[in-house]
């Protein structure tokens, strides 16, 4: 199991619904599974959603997930299906070609590419 360089976490009531959407939708896998909560990675990204107890739903954030090319950003949009807020589109203030979705508790998934080159 590789150590990753830092994680990111969201409260949630519906922790079954969220991780089963990611997983389903996003073809993200469970990476590691604690007491609450689940840690779920795609390639080199990892995120956790955590049980609220009581809590509020956490919803800010944007978790972006970034494809090779726009063909990737097209799939995922199909893949999304109603949950896509808008069409795939190109961005040009940040040149990239993306779109937003919302996750089953209303949280920000953005799917992109970039359309220039990126530092190595």
């Amino acid at each position: 199991m590789s150590r990753p360089a830092g994680l990111v976490f969201f409260r949630t009531a519906n922790r079954d619904r969220v991780v089963d959407w990611y997983r389903e939708v996003v073809d993200c896998t469970v990476w590691l599974e604690q007491p609450g909560c689940t840690i779920l990675e795609r390639d080199d990204f990892r995120f956790g959603f955590c049980d609220a107890d009581g809590g509020a739903t956490e919803t800010e954030g944007i978790l972006t997930f970034v494809f090779p090319d726009r063909a990737g950003v097209d799939r995922m949009h199909e893949r999304v299906g109603d949950a896509a807020r808008e069409g795939p589109h190109v961005n040009e203030q940040y040149d990239i070609y993306q779109f937003f979705a919302d996750d089953p508790d209303g949280r920000t998934a953005e799917f992109q590419t970039f359309l220039h080159d990126l530092p190595e």
